[in-house]
């Protein structure tokens, strides 16, 4: 309201809605009086803008019409949103080959021109009213279901979503609860632009004789009947047009309003409230204690590749995590860490795929087991704990619901209930005024509490597995240290939910080391070395695991030089040739390493568990010998 393309798409749009409402009963009578002494007259002072064929007031017919074009408008937009939608929000909740028809079927129509599409449903439903709402609903609908279709896209992809598949909730409802809501708002902006082209097009079919029909009239119906008369009247033609003219930008100055509402508020995102009904518990999966929790043997995650080579991103991946292990993944980006979370979360959708000879969570083949149990089980034994807590939480909800939302759906809780644990939760994860926080909304919420909160979420069920990504990235050193403190309660019970063990992905060795008993080192796809945190500072034998703690800087690193870094860059997945992946970058590869790759064997002592994958293993004297070898300086590599 405070601009003028505000000002006045509002005042122009308070002018069309009070027409259509009261123009109809000031005007109705003298909009269909016959007065046969006045017939085709031009404008007078009875009549201002003159009469038409039967004597009637031009003036009041027009007015009067706003009531029927505008009706029809809103209403042919309203069916062309909602199926556009339905059709968009398909492929999400369809099998897949389903998805596919639908989503093509919507490319061919959305090639057609919309007033095309118009004339040939106006065709099929037939000539009048009804038939012409039709027909400009479903000629709009193709376009709204691409929008539908991009926006819901660009959502899917978001931690957010993630997090609630982990949870259990079903393909509908997370369509409804998660997804829509965070679309709703370019929706709503575009379908009221679309409602000024909607009554332009009705105008045009009823113009044309095939929208409304006798007795009833429209902008459209006038238009033509005062065409008739243009060499005699030029003012019934020119007054139709003009308020088809003018409630169009009424409409389309106002969604350009809104349009600028929404984009000056983008950082700050509108609150949409939610309910779910209470889904019946998932039965509780149980694991005997010589069992780990985790035990994954040579998983791979593959995606369509050019020319239709699968691209693995993920080869080979062997690890087992036992009940209450801290156990750490590192290495550079692209490694394959997350990819390998997401894989063990059952989070990899069409068109990956992930295959392993073994992938059983507390005793469970997630791969074999039918998914209803997998989801029961991942929704209540498995907490992940994502990157970015931003993108963890749906910005359309509150954060009280969020969390209250596991409870509901696998421990059969009532809304009420389920709310109660969640600020018991956020009490244990040491948020302060729980009560008030549960009512807020994520953008409400600091860095840290987020990240906080988002641990709580993990806790509404009993987790066995927490795993966190990333969990303290772009996080101040002091809200750091209480993040892994908290993770570290949390393994250790003191929750009071009984010790989870945890798997902790971070591109920082350094606080791998000082959080985990185990490390995990991940290198192009592949676990290259496997030993307890205790050693990795003394007994590292990989040349890429040296080469991480080298160009990590200490108290004593000498600040006149150059900061150590490894050379070169790691292979594009599509891109990993035969031999070791680190061959190019290593000093101590030779042609073996280019040809062959190595297999991880065990390089501990008896009864203890370190294994590396490489065909010159360092020995901690040649690791004295050769401290700086591998690594330049930073301006001799990336």
């Amino acid at each position: 309201m405070r601009t003028p393309v505000g000002a006045c798409s509002a005042a122009l749009l308070a002018l069309v809605i009070a027409l259509a409402l009261f123009a109809p009963a000031l005007w109705g009578d003298q909009a269909s009086a016959v007065d046969v002494d006045a017939i085709q007259q031009g404008p007078t002072a009875a009549h201002l803008l003159g009469t038409d064929s039967l004597g009637r007031d031009v003036l009041a017919r027009v007015l009067v019409a706003t009531r029927l074009s505008i009706e029809l408008a809103v209403t042919a937009t309203l069916i062309g949103v909602a199926t556009g939608t339905v059709l968009g929000s398909a492929p999400s909740v369809l099998p897949r080959w389903a998805g596919r028809i639908v989503t093509s079927a919507v490319n061919i129509a959305v090639a057609f021109p919309g007033l095309l599409l118009a004339l040939f449903f106006a065709m099929i439903f037939g000539v009048g009213t009804k038939g012409a709402v039709l027909a400009i609903g479903l000629a709009m609908a193709p376009a709204f279901a691409r929008l539908t279709q991009t926006l819901s896209a660009a959502v899917a992809g978001r931690d957010f979503v993630a997090a609630a598949r982990v949870a259990g909730v079903g393909r509908v409802r997370l369509l409804v609860r998660h997804v829509l809501p965070n679309i709703g708002e370019p929706l709503v902006v575009n379908a009221t632009i679309s409602a000024g082209m909607a009554l332009l097009a009705f105008a045009g079919l009823s113009f044309l004789g095939i929208g409304v029909q006798a007795p009833a009239y429209d902008w459209g119906r006038l238009l033509g009947e005062g065409l008739n008369q243009i060499y005699v009247n030029p003012t019934a033609a020119l007054a139709p047009g003009v308020a088809v003219v003018v409630a169009g930008l009424a409409f389309n100055l106002f969604g350009e309003t809104v349009a600028g509402v929404v984009g000056a508020r983008a950082s700050r995102p509108s609150p949409l409230k939610g309910s779910a009904p209470a889904a019946a518990a998932a039965p509780a999966a149980c694991v005997g204690d010589d069992r780990p929790v985790l035990l994954v043997d040579d998983l791979h995650i593959a995606f369509p590749g050019p020319a239709g080579q699968p691209v693995t991103p993920v080869r080979g991946v062997s690890f087992t995590v036992g009940a209450g292990e801290s156990v750490g993944v590192v290495g550079e980006s692209g490694s394959g860490k997350s990819l390998t979370a997401l894989g063990v979360s059952r989070l990899i959708e069409a068109p990956g795929t992930v295959t392993a000879a073994r992938l059983e969570f507390l005793g469970t083949p997630l791969l074999r087991a039918p998914e209803p149990e997998v989801r029961g089980l991942l929704g209540t034994s498995l907490a992940l704990v994502f990157q970015d807590p931003m993108t963890s939480f749906n910005p359309t909800q509150r954060i009280g619901r969020q969390l209250a939302e596991v409870s509901e759906q696998h421990q059969g809780l009532s809304r009420g209930r389920a709310l109660d644990r969640a600020v018991e939760r956020l009490r244990e994860v040491r948020v302060p005024a729980a009560e008030r926080r549960a009512r807020q909304y994520p953008h409400e919420f600091s860095g840290g509490m987020r990240q906080r909160a988002m641990i709580a979420m993990g806790l509404m069920g009993e987790p066995r597995l927490v795993i966190a990504d990333e969990p303290t990235t772009a996080l101040d050193v002091t809200v750091q240290r209480q993040v892994l403190r908290l993770l570290a309660q949390v393994r250790e019970g003191g929750d009071g939910s009984g010790q989870a063990a945890l798997l902790l992905i971070s591109h920082d060795i350094t606080v791998v080391a000082q959080s985990c008993r185990r490390v995990l080192v991940m290198y192009a796809g592949r676990i290259v070395e496997d030993l307890p945190t205790a050693d990795l500072h003394t007994a590292a034998r990989h040349p890429y695991t040296r080469a991480l703690l080298a160009a990590v800087p200490a108290l004593d690193t000498d600040r006149d030089a150059p900061l150590a870094v490894i050379p070169g860059r790691p292979p594009e997945p599509g891109q990993v040739t035969a031999g070791c992946a680190f061959a190019s970058r290593c000093s101590f590869a030779d042609e073996r390493c280019g040809a062959d790759e190595p297999d991880p064997v065990n390089v501990g002592a008896v009864g203890a568990m370190h294994r590396v994958a490489c065909w010159h293993p360092q020995d901690s004297e040649s690791r004295s010998r050769t401290s700086g070898v591998g690594i330049k300086t930073a301006g001799g590599g990336a």
